[in-house]
């Protein structure tokens, strides 16, 4: 082991390399044809997590007995597959929410087979989590969601910008088919960004509507900045927000874009922890980009070369092949 790995192995704490869990809920169908929609979908997020080597929970959809007499509700289910993992270590947990939804005026609703579940709820079972979160919600009227489960180092995603958008929401089937998909993958590093998967399944859900000649009745936002606002895919020019929703907030998409559900070679062959200390360098980076416009320049390449410096110290530590086993 060279000094600068050993360096950098002496300054961070011990982690045990865990899995990430992807926890998918497929919800009530309504009729059939949408409940053979949404099982697609979910095996689809099973393959993906199958190649990313993750841990897969589903609750609900066609083949899962939960709905049978005496069993515990999907939405009993739900509460305690959450309880479960959010005592789990610090691998990343997503929550995929595949279904319909409802608004009220009042009150935000998943479907599931049984009592639904409110955005209310599902924060109230999320709030001990301290494991990296994203929520994606491709429900209907599901926008009331972000504002509910938006906070710091969460990523929430829905179908909708509004709680009145209640017509079926395709948004899902386009992410499904994104979230490990290479063409979706704009940067060309090797990997396909939960930021990346979103943009393509938004200007795939438009193009949809544009072909059909309809008017478009969903429009997913993303937030990751935990200003519970949201943006549009259409903010974004590749991998980077123009706009921010709100004067002197980070930009959304920085965290989405370090989710990744299947990792590319160089990925995987860096320890967990090095990926954890990239990640932090990468987002203290873009947020002194973000003070650039208000900052004297020989003041921000100050601060600039430093990070930098680190970055690339952390990247030429980090293993390019794997290791050997001893004979």
């Amino acid at each position: 082991m060279s000094w600068l790995i050993l360096l950098l192995s002496m300054s961070l704490p011990v982690q045990v390399e865990t899995r990430p869990t992807v926890l998918v809920v497929v919800g009530a169908e309504g009729e059939r044809g949408f409940g053979l929609a949404f099982t697609s979908w979910a095996e689809r997020w099973a393959g993906a997590v199958e190649r990313g080597s993750a841990e897969f929970v589903q609750i609900g959809g066609q083949g899962d007995d939960g709905a049978a007499a005496n069993a515990p509700t999907d939405k009993e289910r739900l509460q305690a597959a959450l309880a479960a993992e959010v005592k789990k270590a610090d691998a990343p947990l997503w929550v995929v929410l595949v279904g319909h939804g409802t608004h009220d005026g009042r009150e935000s609703k998943f479907n599931l087979r049984g009592p639904d579940v409110t955005d209310q709820e599902l924060a109230e079972w999320l709030k001990p989590c301290t494991r990296p979160l994203a929520v994606i919600n491709c429900s209907s009227a599901s926008a009331p969601f972000l504002k509910t489960l938006a906070g710091k180092g969460r990523v929430v995603i829905t179908a909708t910008r509004s709680g009145s958008e209640v017509n079926f929401s395709r948004f899902g089937d386009y992410l499904s088919r994104s979230i490990a998909d290479a063409g979706a993958d704009l940067d060309k590093d090797g990997q396909t960004s939960l930021l990346e998967a979103f943009i393509a399944a938004s200007h795939r859900t438009e193009e949809f509507y544009k072909q059909e000649a309809r008017l478009a009745t969903e429009h997913a936002l993303l937030d990751d900045n935990g200003d519970a606002l949201g943006i549009p895919a259409s903010w974004f020019q590749g991998t980077r927000a123009t706009k921010s929703a709100r004067d002197g907030a980070p930009l959304d998409g920085l965290r989405a874009h370090q989710w990744h559900l299947v990792l590319s070679q160089s990925e995987q062959l860096m320890p967990a922890e090095l990926r954890a200390q990239r990640d932090k360098l990468e987002l203290e980076v873009e947020a002194l980009r973000a003070r650039k416009a208000s900052m004297p320049d020989a003041d921000y390449y100050a601060k600039l070369e430093p990070l930098l410096l680190k970055l690339s110290r952390l990247y030429a530590s980090a293993p390019t092949t794997q290791p050997t086993a001893a004979r």
